[in-house]
């Protein structure tokens, strides 16, 4: 049990568990929605197109993540843009913004010759490095992320069931959608530091698809998927201290290991639960 506890002895390893811990409860009410309304494509593309806020923020002395949130937050502009105005589907409008944003961040790196920052940081994140200060963004984040899940949950229930029948009820969907895109907004951007813009979907998707085999309710899916989350992000920490691995991706393929194995146990115990986009709320 010691060799177990060892890493968290240290102060920076506690910093990360603390900052990991809050990452997963962000992840695990985001991540709910969407694997329930099928939005992975989205987070996808948010956590890609952070890249060139990234860079010009590193470049002009600006803190990468407010960087990363104006970037993310252009990304989800300019989807909902293309959706409104053209005759673009929202697949092929997130794809053309996910690759201009990607070549764009890309182009930034390597037009200039002063870029310092390590670019495997950017992708796979840095969670060794969370400071006191990071930790006061991230509850901040984890906050705003459970009063808007709290206060929107019928509608967002209604827009994942029926949109023509939420508007019908009042429900407001189109404004349902827009905060629902806001929090894969806030999710992305407050995991970047930990797991980078690589491996940020792994903590979206993976503990809430282990939460999903086991309840079929959203609020405890996404209770169980903070926990699932938080112990990924332990027993990450805890593999990349003894192995010498990098944390953010370790900690990222343990989340994602879990919803794997959580599926797999959940077939063998009972081969016919349900899937989470058919529960109710």
């Amino acid at each position: 049990m010691s060799v177990l506890l060892d890493p968290f002895a240290v102060a920076f390893v506690q910093r990360a568990l603390v900052g990991g811990a809050l990452v997963a409860v962000v992840c695990a009410v985001v991540g709910t929605w969407v694997v329930l309304r099928g939005m992975a494509f989205l987070g996808e593309a948010m956590a890609h197109g952070m890249l060139p806020g990234i860079a010009v923020a590193t470049l002009t002395g600006f803190p990468p993540v407010a960087g990363a949130a104006v970037s993310a937050a252009a990304m989800s502009l300019g989807v909902g843009a293309l959706q409104r105005r053209g005759r673009i589907s929202a697949d092929t409008s997130i794809g053309l913004l996910f690759v201009a944003s990607l070549s764009l961040g890309v182009i930034v790196i390597s037009a200039s010759r002063s870029f310092a920052t390590d670019a495997s940081a950017i992708l796979f994140g840095d969670i060794l490095a969370i400071e006191r200060g990071d930790l006061v963004l991230l509850a901040v984040a984890a906050a705003v992320t459970l009063l808007v899940a709290a206060a929107g949950h019928r509608s967002f229930v209604a827009l994942a069931v029926d949109p023509r029948q939420a508007q019908l009820l009042g429900l407001r969907p189109r404004l349902a959608h827009i905060l629902l895109v806001g929090l894969v907004t806030l999710a992305v951007v407050s995991a970047y530091q930990a797991v980078g813009s690589l491996l940020v979907v792994g903590m979206l998707l993976g503990p809430a698809v282990a939460a999903g085999a086991w309840t079929r309710r959203i609020v405890p899916t996404m209770t169980l998927a903070a926990v699932i989350g938080t112990v990924a992000v332990a027993v990450g920490l805890v593999l990349s201290w003894h192995l010498g691995t990098a944390a953010g991706a370790t900690v990222a393929f343990t989340a994602i290991c879990s919803g794997a194995a959580s599926t797999g146990i959940r077939a063998l115990v009972r081969p016919t639960r349900p899937a989470l986009d058919e529960r109710t709320a």
